[in-house]
């Protein structure tokens, strides 16, 4: 056999032993990109329709979304205030306390650790410049906070047909929060301190869910 015979069988082998190779290989990242859009949710690990609602993995219905309040007011401040304390969280959970909890409380006086919805909302007022009770003491408990508004003319009541704004309070027996914005379709998204042991975001009903009525705070 020639040296030219030998050369080329050798060339030969060589392409016969070499690894097969697709022809096209594409953009393996947009590749991994559909392949996770378009997987099921146990594979994901995210819930259908999952959308998110701001700090801390908080999660809630679809439409309901952070927003920026419009202007330079109390109540834009105290959205703005809230929204950077969003997944704040009891430590230990169930204490009712913890060191950002505690800062909350200094917004009122002489109380001491327990429901801190009050201490919030109070925390949120004295920092935008519009603390709580006559003398900007602040309220530990909701009924006391309700009925200062109501001497004072800044209630205003589920049923008064005016809708709340940015920044005002929205109260229940017991419980109070923060009026973030009122969507579209008239369901109310707050930002309530002590709720489910942390500052989280809500979406209540238009009616609050059983609320009984609004803090003006603008």
């Amino acid at each position: 056999m020639s040296v030219e015979a030998v050369m080329s069988r050798i060339a030969e082998l060589q392409t016969a032993l070499e690894p097969r190779r697709p022809a096209q290989t594409g953009n393996f990242a947009q590749t991994l990109q559909k392949t996770t859009a378009s997987a099921p949710a146990a594979l994901t690990g995210q819930p259908a329709g999952y959308q998110p609602l701001g700090a801390a993995g908080v999660t809630g219905p679809a439409g309901a979304a952070p927003v920026a309040a419009a202007g330079s007011g109390v109540g834009a401040k105290m959205v703005a205030l809230a929204q950077a304390e969003v997944g704040q969280a009891e430590q230990p959970p169930g204490s009712n306390d913890s060191t950002r909890i505690a800062e909350y409380r200094t917004a009122t006086k002489g109380s001491g650790v327990g429901p801190w919805c009050n201490y919030f909302v109070s925390w949120l007022a004295k920092e935008s410049g519009a603390p709580l009770g006559e003398a900007g003491q602040g309220f530990g408990l909701v009924d006391a906070c309700y009925a200062w508004a109501q001497r004072t003319g800044r209630a205003n009541p589920i049923d008064s047909g005016q809708p709340p704004k940015p920044g005002d309070l929205i109260v229940w027996d017991e419980h109070i929060g923060m009026v973030e914005q009122v969507l579209p379709d008239g369901r109310i998204q707050t930002i309530e301190g002590n709720s489910s042991d942390q500052v989280s975001r809500r979406v209540h009903d238009a009616k609050g869910n059983g609320a009984l009525g609004f803090i003006k705070m603008s």
